[in-house]
């Protein structure tokens, strides 16, 4: 009988060996620039950003308390989350409609329609901001079309108000809505709504209690991705809100830019930061970010 030092090895023993023993993988020899252009360009930014936040103009939590306690912070927080709200269910409803029809189309028409979801998405937040600023301001077409067939006889505050805001974001938003729920819905097994229908199930019932419940993972994702992008609209709301409408990333640069609070810009920056981590995280741990993305 051989000797079990004698026993032939697998492969890959020696190296599995070397981690066991604590010997730094080479591999991640080839991570370290990445990960040091991270540190450098990144966390460390935002390590100070963190310590200007309770050192500016003084140490202590004084910008935080402000944001709670001040009307204007606190009006400007609660607008930025009832513009993302309203916004995400109503690019959430249009995306899901999209993908729908995406999802049970033709070969060829599904890449049409990709397509056409995809272009808006190459083309610059600036242009289609002042685009939607030409389309509804009180001379723009949608009035002129409105008036001339007779449905309204004054032009209607469609821009410098949150309804601007709102349609310029959700025009902006709809593809990041579209894309996570087609690939779900793209996986879904079809012989399960055949399996609902030949058990008695109307095309309804099928919907509602077999489709849609299979949807959930990316109408989920699509959510917090739209909210999370939401929240962090700068160009739009300033284009758009004709400066009525101030979000959380205008207030930001109102702050750091011309009133020169950094500690108070800073602070509004953490919040969003947190904001962001939080619904990211609420991802994760329910649908998974893998699922969530199909």
């Amino acid at each position: 009988m051989p000797l079990l030092a004698d026993t032939p090895r697998p492969a890959g023993f020696r190296e599995a060996l070397r981690d066991a023993r604590g010997r730094l993988d080479p591999h991640w020899w080839l991570v370290a620039p990445i990960l040091v252009i991270v540190v450098c360009l990144y966390l460390l930014p935002l390590g100070n950003v963190l310590l200007l936040s309770v050192t500016d103009p003084k140490p202590g939590i004084d910008n935080y308390e402000r944001l709670v306690t001040a009307s204007g912070p606190v009006k400007v927080l609660l607008t930025t989350l009832r513009i993302c709200a309203i916004t995400t269910v109503i690019s959430i409803v249009l995306g899901f409609c999209v993908a729908f029809a995406m999802a049970h189309v033709r070969e060829t028409h599904q890449r049409i329609l990709v397509v056409a979801v995809l272009v808006p998405l190459w083309i610059s937040v600036l242009i289609r901001a002042f685009s939607w600023l030409v389309l509804l301001r009180d001379q723009g077409p949608v009035n002129d079309w409105l008036m001339q067939s007779g449905v309204i006889e004054q032009p209607l505050a469609l821009v410098r108000n949150e309804l601007g805001v709102i349609i310029g974001m959700v025009h902006y938003l709809i593809p990041y809505a579209v894309l996570p729920i087609f690939a779900v819905m793209r996986g879904i097994d079809q012989r399960l709504l055949f399996a609902s229908r030949s058990l008695g199930a109307g095309p309804g019932t099928t919907f509602l209690k077999v489709y849609l419940p299979l949807t959930l993972p990316g109408v989920f994702a699509a959510t917090v991705i739209v909210f999370v992008f939401g929240l962090g609209f700068y160009v739009t709301p300033a284009i758009l809100g004709g400066g009525r409408v101030v979000m959380l990333a205008e207030s930001v640069s109102v702050a750091i830019l011309q009133t020169v609070r950094w500690g108070f810009g800073a602070a509004q920056s953490v919040v969003l930061l947190v904001l962001t981590l939080v619904l990211i995280g609420i991802m994760a741990k329910t649908v998974g970010l893998k699922k969530g993305f199909g």
